[in-house]
This record gives structure tokens, C-alpha cells and sequence, in this order.
């Protein structure tokens, strides 16, 4: 019998994992136009692994829409989005299901089926996107919630919970599949200034513990630089300045500069700035 030293020495060592790159996300030249106006004007942005980038912008600068094209949703007229190296709207069904199961997602109003309990709203990915059976995805949903602090809500329905809860429970089902990228689109919205900060901290806790990459959608300002490793500021379909949030903070960019201290266009910014600002009250 051949010593076991030999076996182990001679037994081929297994092959390297293949390096991950340094960006989960990387968008070219994106443009978009809705409705016969320029939404997005040739966005280039890289999004790095492990990462929360917090893309900033006034109402209708096209942040929301940039957030639909990187989940897959709104295909772009020009440009590309690739993750993990792979672009999402040349990918085959089976490329671009491998990658879905991989992203996770929370909607602005949490988007949860009112007829289910909070629960059922999490185990859905579960149900449609596995083979995980009926009672662990029971306890897979219970686990979930634990970590949001809603496990004693779980048979309750949205109309039964706080605005707080319910975008809570949304981003306990957004994490069902363990996602390696979470989205979230304006997650402090419509929240008092304490619910929204623990959900900021909730937020910082969970990217920690679970290493994953964060994107987040918002206008809240004192949110962004809470949680953002980088910040990306979006205006009239274009990117101004992405940096950490202290670089951003001191910017001199007159936009970004007008969005930070909290001023509306006036007439001497120029009348179409004006006239569009005007426009977007009424």
C-alpha cells in the first residue's frame, strides 16, 4: 500500500480560483432618452466590490433611471453595463440569470404584496428562484427578518406595519438569496429623521456582515455621507464628481456646490436652469 505521506504529497493541487475584479459594476457611455428628452447624457461609472456608492442627485437629474438600467430593467438607446465583466443587455437568458440570482433589490415604497404576510413577501424569491422546500424557506424568511428586527412581525401584512417596518421588511427580502449587490432606491424617503437613521445603520451592519456591494439611490443628503464609501453626483443625465464623501463635500463644482448648500436656481443661473426649476415645482 502506498504510504499516506506520498498520497498526500503527490495528489495535484486543486486549481486557483480565478481572480474576482476590482469592479462589480462597470457602465460606458450610457444614454437614455424618455419621452423625447436626454434622461442619461454618456454615463461612465465603476462600481467596486464590497463597496456602498451612493448616487446623489436633485428630483429628475436621472438617478432612478440609471437604477433601472443597472438592475436590468430600462435597456439603454447607447452605451453598456457590465457585471462582473459581463454585459447585462448582450447576455443570453441563462447569462443573465445567473447574474439576477445574484442581485438583490429594495424598492422606494418596499413594493411588498399587500395580500401576503410580511413573510410569504420575503420566501417569494425563495419559492420562484430555488428549490428550497416550503418549511426552510420558512426558516429562512424567519432569519431574514431577525436581522432587520422584524422576526415578531412575520405574519403580519404591510397595512400593518410602519412606514419604517415596511422598508425593513423590504430589505429583508431583497437579502433572501444572500446577494452579492443590493440596490436601493431612496431608502430613507418619507422617514422621520431617527427611523431613517437606524436604517442607515442597518444598512452599514449588513454590508459589513455580509461583504456584499451597495448601490443606493437618494436625495437625502445627511444619509448619503452616513453610509457612503463613495458618492456619485448626478445631474441632467450626467455624472459631476465621484469621490469619498469629504472630497465631495469640499467640492467647488458651482451644481454640486448650489445642490450641498441647499440653494434653488435663480434668475441670474441662467433662464433655462431657472425656467426648467420653475417648471419641475408646478
Amino acid at each position: 500500500m502506498q504510504p499516506l505521506d506520498e498520497i498526500v504529497t503527490t495528489t495535484p493541487a486543486p486549481p486557483e480560483a480565478p481572480a474576482r475584479p476590482a469592479n462589480a459594476i462597470e457602465v460606458r457611455g450610457l444614454c437614455k432618452s424618455l419621452g423625447g428628452r436626454r434622461v442619461l447624457d454618456g454615463v461612465d461609472l465603476d462600481i467596486r466590490c464590497k463597496e456602498t456608492l451612493v448616487i446623489l442627485g436633485a428630483s429628475g437629474s436621472g438617478k432612478s433611471t440609471l437604477l433601472r438600467t443597472l438592475v436590468g430593467l430600462e435597456p439603454p438607446d447607447e452605451g453598456c453595463v457590465k457585471i462582473w465583466g459581463t454585459d447585462m443587455y448582450a447576455a443570453d437568458e441563462k447569462e443573465l440569470a445567473g447574474i439576477r440570482r445574484r442581485l438583490g433589490m429594495a424598492f422606494q415604497n418596499g413594493a411588498l404584496f399587500g395580500s401576503m404576510t410580511i413573510a410569504e413577501n420575503v420566501e417569494l424569491p425563495l419559492a420562484e428562484l430555488t428549490d428550497v422546500p416550503a418549511k426552510n424557506r420558512r426558516i429562512l424568511a424567519r432569519i431574514k427578518l431577525g436581522m432587520v428586527g422584524l422576526e415578531d412581525a412575520m405574519d403580519k401584512l404591510p397595512s400593518e406595519l410602519s412606514g419604517g417596518m415596511r422598508k425593513r421588511a423590504a430589505l429583508a427580502r431583497a437579502l433572501a438569496l444572500d446577494p452579492e449587490i443590493v440596490f436601493f432606491d431612496e431608502p430613507s424617503a418619507g422617514l422621520d429623521p431617527v427611523t431613517a437613521a437606524g436604517l442607515d445603520q442597518l444598512l452599514l451592519q449588513l454590508r459589513k456582515v455580509f461583504e456584499m456591494t451597495v448601490v443606493v439611490i437618494t436625495h437625502e443628503m445627511e444619509s448619503a455621507f452616513a453610509i457612503a464609501d463613495r458618492i456619485a453626483m448626478i445631474h441632467e443625465g450626467r455624472v459631476l464628481v465621484v469621490d469619498v464623501p469629504e472630497v465631495v463635500r469640499a467640492s467647488q463644482d458651482p451644481v454640486v456646490r448650489r445642490f450641498l448648500d441647499r440653494r434653488p436656481p435663480t434668475p441670474t443661473d441662467g433662464g433655462d436652469k431657472f425656467r426648467k426649476f420653475l417648471e419641475e415645482l408646478e
